[in-house]
């Protein structure tokens, strides 16, 4: 049992069942690499949603990721090419046109498969409902692929034993003022799945922002000698771009490793279960998570929402996965 009372299920050789949507994405691309390399885990399938790029530059990248981690089994599925009601707005400004710009990747070894995301999702978790063998899932870009399936079917809720966002924050915003970016991508979709029966922890920047790896940090990964230390180093040098000219931080916050680790261990990151509701249609707050810390709404707690992190703890746990991949 975890730190959120959830037992993960466990398959016939004993690992546990994960299912990773994301859009990389520089941070998206480290958590691939964190949670392929866990022995606890069996990654199931890995489903994509524009975000932080469009959709075919995320697949792509995704695709590229596991052909350097020598992970080409692990099927991707494309997903969403846009939020449930909106356009899509990207963060080139962060990851660079392609969306994972910096290193220099290998065309991908395998393609896609041809089932889209949301129907996976429905059918998956579908049927982890139907046997009572709820699976983890990560969910580390816009919530658009989870949304739309939980549309199409509340009731595969119940085929989640665990859903860890990477997403929201209490206090402060990354894109505008009020809301992170994952959320202000479709804050419909986010609504959706926060209002669903689902055991959802959010971990949002009032956490990854405290959970910086430094600079020197990156040559320890580089010095690896491995396709995927030079990689995983290499995201980083290009992340810090964005960082170190927009808050001047001497490291970049990996955040969506950071949830994907919080889904591996629960213990590393404190949380609170708190209300939290999804703006929809504010000029200034669109996509802020409103956080109810002092219950004054009197409404249930729906998200069990980070507040802290053990900082070195994960940063050690991400090095040393990286450091697991076999050399060239």
């Amino acid at each position: 049992m975890d730190a959120t009372g959830t037992t993960p299920t466990a398959g016939p050789d004993g690992r546990r069942t994960v299912l990773i949507d994301c859009d990389p994405g520089h941070d998206d691309a480290i958590a691939l690499l964190l949670a392929l390399a866990r022995p606890e885990w069996h990654v199931e399938t890995v489903s994509i949603v524009a975000g932080n790029t469009t959709l075919p530059n995320a697949v792509r990248a995704a695709l590229q990721v596991l052909t350097v981690a020598d992970r080409m089994e692990v099927p991707v599925h494309a997903g969403r090419d846009r939020p449930l009601e909106r356009a899509l707005r990207t963060a080139a400004h962060v990851h660079g046109e392609s969306g994972l710009e910096g290193p220099v990747l290998p065309e991908p070894a395998v393609a896609p498969r041809p089932e889209h995301a949301v129907d996976l999702l429905v059918r998956r978790l579908g049927r982890a409902r139907d046997e009572g063998r709820p699976i983890e899932v990560a969910a580390t870009g816009p919530l658009t692929n989870l949304g739309a399936a939980l549309r199409r079917d509340p009731t595969i809720a119940r085929g989640v034993s665990r859903l860890v966002v990477m997403g929201g924050a209490i206090t402060e915003g990354n894109v505008t003022p009020a809301a992170e970016f994952n959320i202000w991508v479709d804050p419909e979709a986010a609504a959706e799945v926060f209002d669903a029966d689902l055991d959802v922890t959010m971990v949002g920047l009032d956490v990854t922002h405290r959970a910086i790896l430094p600079t020197a940090r990156f040559e320890e990964l580089r010095d690896l000698g491995t396709p995927v230390g030079t990689l995983a180093a290499e995201l980083c040098d290009f992340f810090l771009r964005f960082h170190s000219r927009t808050y001047g931080f001497d490291g970049v916050p990996i955040h969506d490793a950071c949830a994907v680790a919080a889904l591996l261990d629960p213990t590393l990151v404190e949380t609170r279960h708190l209300r939290v509701d999804v703006e929809t249609s504010s000029r200034h707050c669109d996509g802020r998570t409103v956080v109810d810390l002092w219950s004054v709404t009197g409404r249930e707690p729906n998200v069990h929402v980070g507040v802290d992190v053990d900082r070195e703890r994960f940063l050690d746990l991400l090095v040393s996965s990286i450091a697991s991949y076999p050399g060239a």
